[in-house]
């Protein structure tokens, strides 16, 4: 389904970039090469997901959508990215802290509602360790979202 050779060549182009660039956001080009990647994944999972990227200001730069994805996954993705460049944590760190009880119970009717609290969302980091940008991740179940971003964080470790 997905072409090798040019997610390969995709990913090489990406990584010359990044290797000449100190802006300390995530690039269009690293964000496409990125999604390709989790897309090829989702796919072998049998997931039709909806991956959302998001820059350091956590502002939308690449929404991609799987063909037969869910219609609501597109919003629930690109607010998994706001959420984790928002609170610098990925979303699954969130459901025990938004529970009753929890130190931010309540925390997602904030921002607008735009605040996810379940799997799927992980920060991008740097080589540096700065927040460069966020992945949000929708389509699957919370499990199957929760590991398509943390295949995502571990990719980009490698893209960067």
């Amino acid at each position: 389904m997905y072409d090798k050779d040019k997610i390969d060549l995709i990913v090489k182009q990406v990584v010359d970039n990044v290797k000449n660039a100190n802006s300390g956001n995530i690039s269009l080009s690293l964000a496409l090469a990125l999604t390709e990647k989790v897309k090829q994944k989702a796919s072998e999972m049998g997931v039709k997901a909806v991956i959302a990227v998001a820059d350091a200001g956590a502002n939308t730069i690449s929404l991609q959508s799987m063909d037969g994805a869910y219609i609501a996954s597109a919003d629930i993705a690109v607010n998994k990215a706001f959420t984790v460049v928002s609170l610098k944590m990925p979303t699954k760190n969130l459901a025990s802290l938004a529970a009753p009880g929890g130190s931010l119970y309540g925390i997602q009717f904030t921002n607008g509602g735009k605040i996810v609290i379940f799997g799927g969302g992980v920060p991008l980091y740097s080589k540096d360790g700065r927040i460069i940008g966020g992945i949000g991740i929708s389509g699957g179940s919370a499990d199957q979202d929760t590991a398509l971003g943390d295949y995502a964080a571990e990719i980009f470790k490698t893209l960067i």
